[in-house]
């Protein structure tokens, strides 16, 4: 039975590198994928992007209320491939996991876990409750330690409120942080 995976990380630990990497694989040998990310990301358009420079075109946008099913002919399909899985909804992972199960195929999903608020994405959540194997991908903090936290650049400031939504590169900048530097220089907390 096929399974669905959530790989997830803070902002530059490679996500979509590792994403092409593996539709590459699967193109590479003669499988169909089908590779989707969200229309609310606006970044690269209809084209995923990784920070290093790899991209590929995406196959489907799919929309906030779009069904997958709908879009495309799943027995087709040997492999389902999600760049920016955190912006799904919750009717939409349900899909994927059904699926991944009446169809058998992997569909292997990357995302953030959490915003800059460090608080979960609601696709993350529904992830998180579904997938069958969830992996997390590590990058480190400018400090050198394990990075935890997106936190959000504004106008060269370190950001404590606003949308959730607010992509890379368009609306803002991001940056990896470990609890320790996030609590002292977003938060500002020396002691409780």
């Amino acid at each position: 039975m096929g399974k669905l995976y959530f790989k997830y990380g803070a902002m530059s630990c490679g996500k979509t590198t590792q994403l092409l990497q593996v539709v590459y694989n699967y193109e590479k040998n003669g499988f169909n994928v089908l590779l989707v990310k969200p229309i609310v990301d606006k970044k690269g358009g209809d084209t995923v992007v990784s920070r290093i420079g790899a991209s590929r075109k995406v196959d489907l946008l799919l929309g906030e209320n779009d069904k997958l099913s709908d879009k495309v002919d799943i027995e087709k399909l040997d492999s389902i491939v999600v760049d920016e899985a955190q912006f799904l909804n919750k009717e939409q992972v349900k899909e994927l996991w059904l699926i991944s199960k009446l169809y058998d195929i992997p569909v292997i999903t990357y995302g953030l876990k959490t915003n800059f608020l460090g608080e979960l994405f609601s696709g993350s959540k529904a992830l998180i409750e579904k997938a069958d194997q969830i992996d997390e991908l590590v990058t480190i903090c400018s400090c050198s330690k394990k990075a935890k936290f997106n936190v959000r650049i504004v106008n060269g400031e370190y950001a404590s409120s606003g949308d959730e939504v607010s992509i890379d590169g368009i609306d803002s900048e991001y940056e990896a942080m470990c609890p320790e530097c996030y609590i002292d220089k977003v938060l500002k907390i020396k002691k409780i």
